[in-house]
């Protein structure tokens, strides 16, 4: 009987599930909705119900039956950890052996192909991770918008809109930041904007959202905006090193890939290129897969073999 090893990746927005042969060529891949917060409201219920939707999808594309399929190992990474999530997707799921752990580890192996490396993560928020050869691993910054996430999408928007706000009061420099502002949300003032932001109607992701303007006003030589993401590269940086600093040995080969859409700008992420980059064997670059991909490389880490992904969706590069 063949044997197969499954990935899946949980997320806010969506769960992707990976089904791989013994020789590391994707066979089935599947989508399913949010898996997030299970202990919350209908959590439970959307949470088997997005497992079983990409899951199920994922077997017969392979041609599987999940009921007899011989699963080897899983690996399945969710926002949010583990600890809500273990004890349903064992009456779940028929496997040998399963890992369930948060995001950044399978975001981390799908990025380096499952090899040594960092992460630097700036969506909403920020997160950094790292793991060298020897399986150690070591983090930095993801505390949430209230004590940290530097470099995050919600921070560039809520710096733009603290440089309109001294704008406004008169006594901040003059930028485009402010009229950007209140153009993308009907506000009347930037005032008005900030006690809007503190409203259900913005919730964090939507704020986060706005930060595109800063790129955009930057790009069109706004020195406010320019400086708002150059501050930005130099925290993601930071972190990122102190993450190789506790990791690697100094001069060592590190692979550092950028993850998020705050790394859409140019000008951000050249900086963060050149900041991380004056380190002596740092190399920045986009990620090789996606986190799915990751998990599924995890799974076959805890089988102990070493597989080159073959035949990996499009949607996971």
């Amino acid at each position: 009987m063949s044997t197969y090893f499954l990935g899946v990746d949980g997320g806010q927005s969506s769960t992707t599930a990976m089904v791989g042969d013994e020789s590391g060529c994707v066979v089935g891949y599947g989508r399913g909705g949010p898996c997030n917060h299970v202990k919350t409201g209908d959590g439970k219920k959307k949470f088997t119900g997005a497992m079983e939707a990409c899951l199920g999808a994922a077997f017969a594309q392979a041609g599987l039956d999940p009921s007899s399929a011989r699963v080897e190992t899983a690996c399945l990474g969710f926002s949010g950890g583990p600890a809500d999530k273990e004890a349903l997707l064992k009456e779940m799921l028929r496997v040998e052996r399963m890992l369930v752990t948060h995001d950044g580890l399978i975001a981390l192996s799908g990025a380096t192909a499952g090899a040594p490396g960092i992460i630097a993560i700036a969506g909403t928020g920020q997160f950094c991770f790292g793991r060298n050869a020897a399986g150690v691993t070591a983090r930095a910054g993801g505390w949430g918008f209230s004590f940290g996430d530097e470099g995050g999408g919600y921070d560039l928007t809520r710096q733009a809109l603290r440089a309109a706000l001294r704008m406004e009061e008169g006594w901040g420099p003059t930028t485009s930041l402010r009229d950007r502002l209140l153009q993308a949300t009907g506000a009347s003032t930037a005032n008005d904007l900030l006690h809007r932001f503190y409203t259900d109607e913005f919730p964090r992701p939507r704020i986060a959202s706005f930060s595109k303007l800063v790129d955009q006003a930057a790009t069109e030589g706004d020195g406010i905006a320019q400086e708002i993401l150059q501050q930005a590269a130099r925290q993601l940086a930071i972190y990122t090193a102190a993450v190789r600093r506790r990791l690697f040995q100094e001069g060592e080969a590190v692979a550092v890939a950028y993850i998020g859409g705050v790394f859409r700008s140019d000008l951000l992420r050249e900086r963060f290129r050149t900041l991380v980059e004056l380190e002596e064997g740092c190399r920045v670059g986009p990620p090789v897969f996606g986190p799915a991909a990751g998990a599924l490389l995890e799974a076959y880490r805890m089988a102990g073999r070493t597989v080159k992904l073959q035949n990996v969706p499009e949607q996971e590069k």
